[in-house]
C-alpha cells in the first residue's frame, strides 16, 4: 500500500502541563503514515522568564525531527544573543546550527541512535522521544566535540525535518519558522498567522533557489521536496561557495516578535498535516469551541486530529499530525532584564503590539 498502512493508527501520544502565567497541551498521533517522523519540545519553564514550544515535521525519515526536538532549545540558550535578549538572533543562530552539528562523527552517531530507535509500544506514536518534559532543559548544556572515527566526512542526513518554535519571555513571543508546520495566535477569537509557510510558488523562495542553481518542478524543489526550507536534507546545500542562507534549501527561519496583551487566548503551532484539512481561522474557531467544555488541552488537540483524519488513506487527512496549544491564563506582563529588541523579516506578517489593531493573515 505504499506510503500508507491499511488501517490507520489513532493511537495518540499527549502531555499537559501548566505554570502561573501559561497552560499547554500537546498530542501526535501517527495516522495513516507507515512511520511516525514528528517531534516537539515542550519547556514551561526554559528559565526563569522564558517558555519554549516547538514542532519539528521530519520527511525522509524521523532523525532530523528528533534531534531537533533534543537539540534545538539548548543551542538557543548557548547563544550569546540569548543571554542579551535577542533572542530573535539566537534562535536563527540556533536553527543555523542544526545543520552543522548533524555532520561528522558525532552528528551520524547520533542520527544513527534516533533514527534506529523501534516503537516499543505496539504501534504508539514514538513522536515525543525528543520532548523531555518542563525544567529538563536545565543543565543540559554540551560543547558538541569534534570525534574522530570512520565517519568524520559524514556531509549530513539526506532527510530533514521543519521547524517552527515559540519562545515567551515575559510578554514578548518569538515565532521562528523553517518550513510548512505553521503557529497562529487567536485574539480576541481572530487568527492571525505568526508564521509563513515555505512553499515553491512564493517568489521570494523560487529566486533564492534559481540563484542557487536548483529550480521547481512539478511543485517541488529540484523535483523533490514540496517545501522551500528545512533543516537537514544536505544534499541541497552543497554549494561551498554560498552561505547557509543562500542555498536552494535552507534552514534558515523567518523571525516574527509580537508583544502579547490580554486580547490573546491561546496560540497553536502545528504540522502541516493539520493546515492541510483546516484553515488557520477554522482551527481557531474549533478550538475556542472546545475549551468552553474542555480544560485539558492535550484533549483538544486529540479532538482535532480526530476531525482531521481521513477515512480511507490518500489526500488530506493522512499525514502524521502534531499540535502544541498553549493558553495564556493571564496576560504578561514586562519583566525586569536585558533589552528585547528583535529583528523580523521584511516579508513576515506580525500581529501588532496594539490589540485594538487586527493586522496579520489567516
Amino acid at each position: 500500500m505504499g506510503i500508507y498502512l491499511s488501517t490507520p493508527k489513532t493511537d495518540k501520544l499527549s502531555q499537559d502541563g501548566e505554570n502561573d502565567t501559561l497552560k499547554y497541551g500537546v498530542s501526535s498521533m501517527q495516522g495513516w503514515r507507515t512511520s511516525m517522523e514528528d517531534a516537539h519540545a515542550a519547556y514551561l519553564d526554559l528559565d526563569c522568564s522564558t517558555s519554549f514550544f516547538g514542532v519539528y515535521d521530519g520527511h525522509g525519515g524521523q532523525s532530523v525531527s528528533k534531534f531537533c526536538a533534543k537539540y534545538l532549545h539548548q543551542q538557543l540558550m548557548k547563544h550569546e544573543a540569548y543571554s542579551t535578549g535577542d533572542i530573535g538572533t539566537a534562535a536563527q543562530k540556533a536553527f543555523l546550527r542544526m545543520d552543522e552539528m548533524m555532520c561528522g562523527q558525532r552528528g551520524w552517531r547520533e542520527l544513527s541512535v534516533l533514527g534506529d530507535k523501534k516503537d516499543q509500544l505496539s504501534g504508539r506514536v514514538e513522536g515525543l522521544i525528543g520532548s523531555p518534559k518542563s525544567g529538563e532543559a536545565k543543565g543540559q548544556h554540551d560543547d558538541w566535540s569534534i570525534e574522530e572515527g570512520p565517519h568524520s566526512n559524514y556531509e549530513g542526513p539526506q532527510c530533514g525535518s521543519t521547524a517552527c518554535v515559540a519562545i515567551i519571555r515575559n510578554n514578548q513571543l518569538v515565532v521562528a519558522n523553517s518550513g510548512d508546520s505553521r503557529c497562529v495566535i487567536s485574539r480576541k477569537g481572530q487568527a492571525y498567522n505568526l508564521s509563513k509557510d515555505h512553499k515553491p510558488d512564493l517568489d521570494a523562495e523560487k529566486e533564492r533557489i534559481s540563484k542557487a542553481g536548483g529550480f521547481i518542478h512539478c511543485g517541488r524543489v529540484n523535483g523533490t521536496l514540496n517545501l522551500t526550507r528545512a533543516i537537514g536534507d544536505m544534499e541541497l546545500k552543497k554549494d561551498k561557495s554560498l552561505p547557509a542562507e543562500k542555498q536552494i534549501l535552507t534552514a534558515n527561519p523567518d523571525i516574527n516578535t509580537v508583544e502579547l496583551c490580554e486580547d490573546d487566548d491561546f496560540l497553536v503551532i502545528a504540522c502541516d498535516g493539520i493546515w492541510d484539512c483546516m484553515s488557520s481561522q477554522q482551527l481557531v474557531d474549533f478550538v475556542r469551541e472546545q475549551i468552553k467544555t474542555e480544560s485539558k488541552l492535550s484533549v483538544v488537540c486529540e479532538k482535532v486530529f480526530d476531525r482531521c483524519l481521513a477515512p480511507t488513506s490518500g489526500g488530506e487527512g493522512c499525514d502524521n499530525m502534531t499540535m502544541v496549544l498553549v493558553q495564556f491564563k493571564t496576560c504578561p506582563k514586562p519583566g525586569p532584564g536585558p533589552s528585547t529588541s528583535q529583528k523580523k523579516s521584511p516579508d513576515q506578517d506580525s500581529v501588532s503590539s496594539d490589540c485594538k489593531d487586527k493586522p496579520g493573515s489567516n
